[in-house]
Order: C-alpha cells, then sequence, then structure tokens
C-alpha cells in the first residue's frame, strides 16, 4: 500500500484527481500484495439462500414461496444477479443453506455438480420473535458452511467475492441484528424491505422489537446474536466474509442483509473489515447504521434495494479501474511530463532574509 499511494504520486495527474480510484487502487494493492496491482480474473457472486420463520407473520409483501422460485431462477440465469453479473464479466454461484423446500435446491458447489447436502443447515430459521432461529449446533454448521464456500471459491482461483442473498422476510433479522449491536431502537432500524404498505411496516416493527427483547441478553457475542436472531443465511454469510479475509481475498459487500452479516463478522474477527470495500447505499436505515460501525463508505447510491448481490456488482467496474488506471497509467517520467512546478515556484519566491517594508 506504500508502495501504491507513492506511485499514485508519480502518475501523469495531479495528486487525488482520480478521487476514489485512488484510494480503491492502494486497496487493491494492499489486498493483492503487489504493485501495481494485477487485474480481476475470477470474480464471483455468492447468493447465499434461506428463509426466515418471521416472514410468516406478516412482515413481507411476498411469501415465503418465493425464495425456492427465485432460486430456481438464479440457477437458470434469469434474475437481476445474473444479467448484472454477466455485464460485469462475473460467475452467479447460489448456495441453499435453509430455503423452506423438503430437499435443497441444486445445483451447488463451484461446477453445479457437488450435492446440494453438503450446504443444506436447516429448512427455515426459526420465527426470531419467539423462538431462535438456530441452535449451538446449527449455528456452528451454518459458520463452517460459510467459511467452505469461501474456501471453495478461493482454491478455484476467485480473486473478488461478492456475496449477496435471498430470503423473503430477511431484512427483519437483519435489522435485529444491527440494532442490537449497534444499541439501536427498532424505530431507527425497521425499513420497507420488499416495499411493504404501512400495515406491514408496523408488524415489522413489532417483531424487531420482539426479537430484540429476546436477543438482548447476548447483545455482547456477535455469534450469539446471529444465532439467536438472524439465520443460517446470515451465518454462514458471516463465515464467508471471515475467511475471505482470512484467505486476503477482497470482497464487495452489498445492502442491509451483507452488511449486518459482515457488522456481525467484525466482531467475531476484528480487523477483517480490512478486506471489503462498500459497493452500494441502500434506502435501509440498518444499512447506513452498519456501515458508520465499519467505518467504510459506499462507492454507489443507485437507490437499489433488491440484494441479491446486485448493487456490490455494479462497484466491480469501479474496482476494475482502480486497478488499470494504477497499473496502466505512465508516471511523470515515462511520460516525459512536467511534474508539479514546485521548482519554477520556488525560483520565483523571495529570499528567506526578505521582509516586507511595511
Amino acid at each position: 500500500m506504500v508502495a501504491a499511494r507513492r506511485r499514485q504520486g508519480e502518475l501523469t495527474k495531479p495528486p487525488g484527481a482520480l478521487g476514489r480510484l485512488e484510494e480503491l487502487s492502494i486497496w487493491i494493492s494492499g489486498a493483492q500484495g503487489a504493485c501495481p496491482p494485477r487485474p480481476f480474473e475470477r470474480v464471483r457472486a455468492i447468493v447465499v439462500a434461506g428463509d426466515h420463520g418471521i416472514a410468516g407473520s406478516g412482515v413481507s409483501a411476498y411469501p415465503s414461496d418465493v425464495t425456492a422460485q427465485m432460486v430456481a431462477n438464479f440457477a437458470a440465469g434469469g434474475a437481476a444477479v445474473n444479467v448484472l453479473a454477466r455485464q460485469v464479466g462475473a460467475e452467479v454461484r447460489v448456495v441453499d443453506v435453509s430455503v423452506d423446500s423438503p430437499a435443497p435446491v441444486g445445483p451447488a458447489g463451484v461446477d453445479g455438480t457437488a450435492p446440494p447436502e453438503r450446504y443444506r443447515v436447516r429448512r427455515s430459521s426459526g420465527r426470531i420473535d419467539r423462538e431462535d432461529a438456530l441452535s449451538v449446533e446449527e449455528a456452528e454448521r451454518a459458520f463452517l458452511v460459510g467459511r467452505l464456500v469461501a474456501d471453495e471459491e478461493i482454491d478455484a482461483g476467485a480473486d473478488l467475492l461478492v456475496p449477496g442473498e435471498m430470503g423473503i422476510g430477511n431484512t427483519t433479522p437483519a435489522a435485529t441484528i444491527v440494532a442490537l449491536l449497534c444499541d439501536r431502537e427498532p424505530i431507527e432500524v425497521v425499513g420497507r424491505g420488499t416495499g411493504i404498505d404501512d400495515a406491514r411496516w408496523m408488524v415489522k416493527t413489532a417483531a424487531i422489537r420482539d426479537a430484540m427483547r429476546r436477543g438482548r441478553p447476548f447483545a455482547g457475542n456477535a455469534a450469539s446474536v446471529l444465532r439467536v436472531v438472524g439465520g443460517a443465511d446470515l451465518v454462514a454469510l458471516a463465515g464467508l466474509l471471515v475467511q475471505a479475509a482470512a484467505r486476503r481475498t477482497p470482497v464487495i459487500l452489498d445492502g442491509v442483509i451483507v452488511c449486518a452479516a459482515a457488522l456481525a463478522a467484525e466482531r467475531i474477527a476484528p480487523d477483517a473489515r480490512r478486506w471489503w470495500v462498500a459497493g452500494t447505499r441502500s434506502p435501509e436505515p440498518a444499512q447506513a447504521i452498519a456501515l458508520h460501525a465499519l467505518g467504510l463508505t459506499p462507492l454507489l447510491d443507485a437507490g437499489l434495494r433488491l440484494g441479491e448481490g446486485t448493487g456490490a456488482l455494479l462497484a466491480v467496474p469501479m474496482l476494475r479501474a482502480a486497478q488499470a488506471t494504477l497499473a496502466e497509467m505512465a508516471t511523470f517520467d515515462q511520460a516525459g511530463v512536467s511534474g508539479k512546478a514546485t521548482e519554477a515556484l520556488d525560483a520565483h519566491r523571495a529570499p528567506a532574509e526578505y521582509s516586507d517594508p511595511t
């Protein structure tokens, strides 16, 4: 990063003229341990799917059946995340950890040939306003599944990960996690999710309040918060984010679900956030609170609230541009361009002994 910062000062441009591209290029160099940084060769969007019992309480505008249907849509390449991934040269993988279906929804694994059962933790997570989302054993398994997925992708050559999610009702546990870990009130974190009306918004606020009441005794332990008021998908995302940092692999964070998992992951593995950038700003208030706690500023604000990793994928071209400008731009010496006119300015400065006669 020191070398990248020095090189930025030697490129044919005024210092800071490329704005956040300069910051990103330095971060990429640090993540890769190389200056100039290498182009990203294998970008992987990983959609972690899971249902939530709280969806049955009326917190969402859509039924839980949509989760399994959308997982099939991802596999067929017809969802927004598939379209945007194709636009930026990324590939999409879907991981069913807790979809409410009799059997895991496939295909699974890096190349789609792994048994889906390898990644399934349970069928839907518990209704968090009345019961724990997961047992201790299920939470441990979900975290290991997330780590496994990260390892599989990195071992297969992934050099940039874009985690996403799919699960009806998942903004409710995400908001609850953020509220507990950041000591906020339900009204501060509740959002509109899939576009709920005022009546459902009130139901959702009450659900978050009741879940927080159950989860408050665990507020000092992020792993327990994930288990009690989160879900298998959120625990798996946290495991993936922790392992990506352990494997020195950069990550672009997406919306409120991924950021809630990231907030917990940072508490579990301090400084894991050094390997992440925030791709997009979500209209969900809990995301802004989580990102503030993480000290991350989103690269884009396009009003996206879909999830799936879509907003983070829009930031991939920015990272590619940051890498390319640092690696490919000529320096002042290479281009034969005069640097900042400090010498000429010094020649016109008054001598040190000069004093204003007035």
